[in-house]
């Protein structure tokens, strides 16, 4: 892509929405866009030959225990066929190592789907799961109706991925964040406008002056497009993140960050490279908690993926080296309905 013709995408972007892109927005098309974004066209891979690794990248214990665990769910549900959806499957080396160790009676009986928005890692994971029966699905809701509202759900670093507003407090107020490019083609942050009272905040009240944060509204719409198609199962969600109370312990700069080859990147640098790096923020579990509860789901205590794979996994030798840092870096949320 010629930087002119970056330069006229931003242009015509930043005149329709009205003078200045709000950060969210930024994010979509810098991740998603279809000729620009990195997951759509960028990304080379996940782990040591991408730009950043996961904690399925790097041992085997959490496949084994997202294989017990589905196992177990199945077995107390008394389900005879077991529709699993993984959401966001990365290189496709977690469902992999998932599959091998799903005992023989559960994967004969296993309807494993992926539902996967990169077409880049759509064909990376249909290379690598080729002969393994997995097939992909472009909808979770219709996925839904077909399996009778049943299905065992679960991500892995997918919440992290989606776009995400930015707030910075000035006083007592808190600003939303966006972007404006010039003509000659230099990005800036700029104050939106001030939010209207909203008693989300109400969260961070002790932080000072100039901390920022970043909410995941695009993942709470994404939860209630296929939500009410869902009657029966379970769904685990894996990311690094916190409660909000802990999340930016430490970090007045907020969560966001980008990497690219393995380097984490912050500040002006979040604006280099558009399309070519990975943009994330750390996940607010209890923003997750609450939105559970607004769709009536039911709840079980936070966890970190350590304590996960620790319950899981038997064999002291798997969980003894299990990557200590991202063990307790991850929690493990799972949710059902009620």
């Amino acid at each position: 892509m010629k930087s002119e013709e970056l330069l006229g995408f931003f242009l015509d972007l930043q005149q329709e929405c009205g003078g200045v892109i709000p950060f969210e927005r930024y994010m979509q098309e810098a991740l998603y866009h279809p000729l620009y974004g990195y997951y759509s066209a960028q990304i080379r891979d996940v782990g040591a030959a991408g730009d950043f690794s996961t904690s399925a990248t790097l041992d085997l214990g959490l496949g084994m225990a997202l294989a017990a665990w589905i196992t177990k769910r199945a077995q107390e549900l008394g389900w005879q066929r077991i529709p699993v959806i993984e959401v966001g499957a990365g290189n496709g080396k977690l469902a992999r190592d998932i599959l091998r160790h799903l005992p023989w009676k559960t994967r004969w009986h296993i309807d494993y789907m992926i539902h996967e928005t990169s077409p880049m890692l759509q064909q990376k994971q249909r290379k690598l799961l080729r002969w393994s029966g997995v097939r992909w699905i472009s909808d979770l809701a219709v996925a839904l109706d077909q399996s009778q509202g049943r299905a065992l759900i679960f991500s892995n670093e997918l919440v992290d991925a989606f776009p995400c507003k930015l707030f910075q407090k000035t006083g007592q107020e808190w600003q939303e964040l966006g972007i404006t490019i010039s003509k000659e083609g230099g990005l800036s942050e700029k104050i939106i406008a001030t939010t209207s009272p909203d008693p989300w905040f109400a969260q961070f009240a002790h932080l000072s002056e100039g901390q920022r944060v970043e909410r995941h509204d695009s993942y709470r719409d994404w939860l209630r497009t296929w939500s009410s198609h869902w009657r029966e199962g379970a769904l685990l969600t894996i990311d690094y993140g916190e409660k909000a109370c802990d999340l930016y312990e430490r970090k007045p700069e907020g969560s966001l960050r980008a990497y690219w080859r393995h380097q984490r990147l912050t500040r002006r640098d979040l604006y280099a490279r558009f399309g070519k790096q990975d943009l994330t923020v750390d996940v607010n579990f209890t923003d997750l908690l609450k939105w559970g509860e607004e769709l009536r789901w039911k709840n079980k205590p936070l966890i970190t993926q350590h304590e996960f794979v620790e319950a899981w996994v038997s064999g002291k030798s798997i969980v003894k080296n299990f990557p200590t840092e991202a063990g307790k870096a991850f929690k493990v949320l799972e949710q059902s309905p009620v």
